[in-house]
């Protein structure tokens, strides 16, 4: 893309969100620590919204926010695109290419998300604030599962297939079944400290409450980041194949149990 590997795309989308995130914090920090109108009496640390919607603070994170989920989910795009292309393992089955599809679709969502809270400052717009903010998290949270799906069955169908034609399992695959099991501890612990962060903001513990959402901002850095290793396939694929793609799929004796499997997962190959 542009002349640029593919995995540099998270890499960048995930320096954005951390450089935004400690610009903030460090300005913050270098302005006395100033405590707003706006915020609790009893508030010692402010969440991210709160340095977001102060007046130096809102271009920050409008401008970062939005680079980063734009950039992000350009991430889920390309993905669908080299599978398409066979530059990464191609999709075997309709399932996989749907759960893909939904995938990107649920991201777009939760940048909307994203873009919208930070337009929507805490200070004034609290309620549509709050609103935005669970759209940003169920987006990102469903896109999650969508790619945890895809990527599970992709993984299994692929071993499978190898391991009935007597090879040792390809690398690619590998590295499906390991950002499989990456991207679900995401989803638990992002949902786990969804639920805390909820808890203790309803309950008034608004100091807990701010430290649970800066460590879920950071947790999600280290998401985009998991996407760094889905996409160095597709490089070696473009040095080591004069045409940069991974062979197509081919059907012979091996396949008719695949083929069975495959049409109770949900059709053909789409490659």
């Amino acid at each position: 893309m542009f002349g640029l590997s593919y995995w540099v795309i998270p890499l960048f989308s995930g320096c954005v969100w951390l450089g935004g995130l400690l610009a903030m914090l460090c300005t913050w920090f270098a302005k006395g620590k100033p405590h707003y109108a706006f915020l609790d009496p009893r508030q010692q640390f402010l969440y991210i919204s709160d340095i977001g919607a102060s007046s130096w603070g809102q271009p920050i994170f409008i401008a970062t926010s939005a680079v980063m989920v734009v950039t992000f989910d350009l991430v889920f795009i390309g993905e669908r695109w080299l599978r398409h292309t066979r530059r990464l393992a191609p999709n075997y089955s309709k399932s996989e290419k749907i759960a893909s599809l939904l995938s990107i679709v649920a991201s777009i969502i939760g940048a909307a998300g994203l873009i919208l809270l930070t337009i929507f400052d805490t200070r004034d717009y609290p309620k549509v604030h709050e609103a935005m903010l669970g759209v940003f998290i169920g987006g990102y949270v469903i896109s999650a599962i969508c790619v945890c799906v895809e990527y599970g069955l992709l993984g299994l169908i692929y071993r499978k297939r190898d391991h009935m034609a007597g090879l040792q399992t390809h690398d690619q695959h590998r590295i499906l079944i390991a950002s499989f099991c990456v991207k679900l501890a995401f989803i638990l612990i992002e949902l786990g400290l969804a639920i805390a962060f909820g808890v203790t903001e309803y309950r008034g513990n608004y100091n807990a409450s701010a430290i649970i959402e800066w460590i879920l901002a950071l947790v999600y850095i280290f998401y985009v980041w998991s996407y760094i290793p889905d996409f160095l396939p597709a490089s070696k694929a473009w040095h080591h194949h004069g045409h940069g793609r991974f062979p197509p799929v081919k059907r012979g004796s091996e396949d008719v149990e695949m083929e069975t499997e495959s049409n109770q997962l949900g059709g053909p190959a789409y490659t």
